[in-house]
């Protein structure tokens, strides 16, 4: 009121939501700060101007060194990030602390910032102030190298694009390109794959995910990212949600389902593409489980369904969406290959038909 600046306040229950999310109450506050911040950056047109002090980038880089963030966790707080501007970085907490003191300025201290319940806490507390004993200017020599990191990220970055681009492929990127870099490069490329999907990795997820680049497999991210390298392609894929699964539905003729955005429709037709011709069926669909086993047509061999689609490569992340039509642990009929021997259509032409339309 007294300098005539407009005040926005945003309430967020920072203890329901952070359950709800899986994340620690710091960084879900974080976010939110971030989210309110950037809002009202776009609303009014303005710049974001936050306190960050050199003393902070001093406590980031040392907290992203425990907990192993790589090149990148050592160019500490961006001075500029998009709309983000930090006009105090190269002043120390002390700094600010006795300017305010000499002007007869009043502040408030955050009561979180005095106890060691938080990791950054216990930093400012017991770290810093050994470090100070061997280097007085500590902040400033970390202000410094971390500059110069963010200098090099810049131009990894920058190369890692370039390398995106070049690896990029319809249904992911090709781990062959990738891996024929030197490993900071791969690193860097693939960190910057995981911003792109929304996941800030650790250093130690990065090194297992290029690990799996080599041999094939998985890295769980935060949140409801899956990282994938199959069939020489690398995916990041959401996490199996419970909400999606498939309650069994009893094969019915003139009837339709949807699930997952699809349409599927079971018509009777003289060209249909399969038949049940034993009277013993009582066939569902539903999505594949372990010990599903299908029969090639004509050829009267019996695979398990999980070989089969790796021999007909289809991509390892669609493989539990795809619907079948099984009577026990034996598939008549499965999407994205048609029907087994034992539902071929009946002699005289006539069968059933599923017809399957997406949206």
């Amino acid at each position: 009121e007294k300098l005539g600046v407009e005040l926005f306040v945003r309430s967020v229950d920072i203890g329901e939501l952070s359950r709800r999310q899986g994340i620690g109450t710091e960084l879900c506050g974080r976010k939110e700060r971030y989210a309110f911040f950037s809002q009202l950056s776009d609303e009014l047109g303005a710049k974001v101007a936050t306190a960050h002090t050199a003393s902070d980038n001093a406590e980031t880089v040392i907290f992203n060194l425990t907990r192993g963030a790589g090149p990148n966790g050592f160019s500490g707080i961006k001075p500029v990030r998009g709309s983000i501007i930090r006009p105090l970085i190269l002043c120390t907490r002390e700094d600010v602390e006795e300017y305010c003191r000499e002007q007869g300025l009043s502040y408030v201290t955050d009561s979180t910032n005095l106890g060691d319940d938080y990791t950054r806490n216990k930093i400012r507390h017991s770290v810093i102030p050994v470090l100070r004993q061997i280097n007085p200017d500590f902040e400033n020599t970390v202000l410094r190298e971390s500059g110069m990191m963010n200098d090099i990220n810049s131009f990894l970055e920058l190369k890692s694009n370039e390398i995106i681009s070049k690896a990029s492929t319809d249904c992911g990127w090709d781990c062959s390109v990738i891996e024929g870099y030197p490993e900071a490069i791969r690193l860097s490329v693939l960190r910057t794959l995981c911003v792109k999907n929304g996941v800030d990795p650790d250093y130690n997820s990065l090194k297992l995910l290029s690990e799996q680049m080599k041999i094939g497999g998985s890295v769980d991210l935060h949140g409801a990212l899956r990282a994938e390298c199959r069939q020489g392609v690398l995916r990041f894929i959401e996490k199996e949600n419970k909400s999606d699964y498939f309650s069994p539905l009893e094969f019915k003729l003139n009837s339709d389902f949807i699930y997952k955005g699809k349409h599927y429709s079971v018509k009777e037709e003289k060209n249909g593409e399969l038949g049940l011709q034993t009277a013993d069926f009582n066939p569902v669909f539903r999505t594949r489980r372990e010990g599903d086993r299908f029969t090639l047509p004509r050829r009267h061999i019996t695979k398990s369904l999980k070989k089969l689609f790796n021999e007909m490569k289809i991509l390892a992340e669609n493989r539990d969406s795809l619907i079948v039509l099984a009577c026990g642990s034996t598939v008549l009929w499965t999407e994205g290959i048609g029907p087994s021997e034992q539902a071929l259509p009946y002699g005289d032409g006539s069968g059933i038909t599923i017809i399957i339309e997406n949206g």
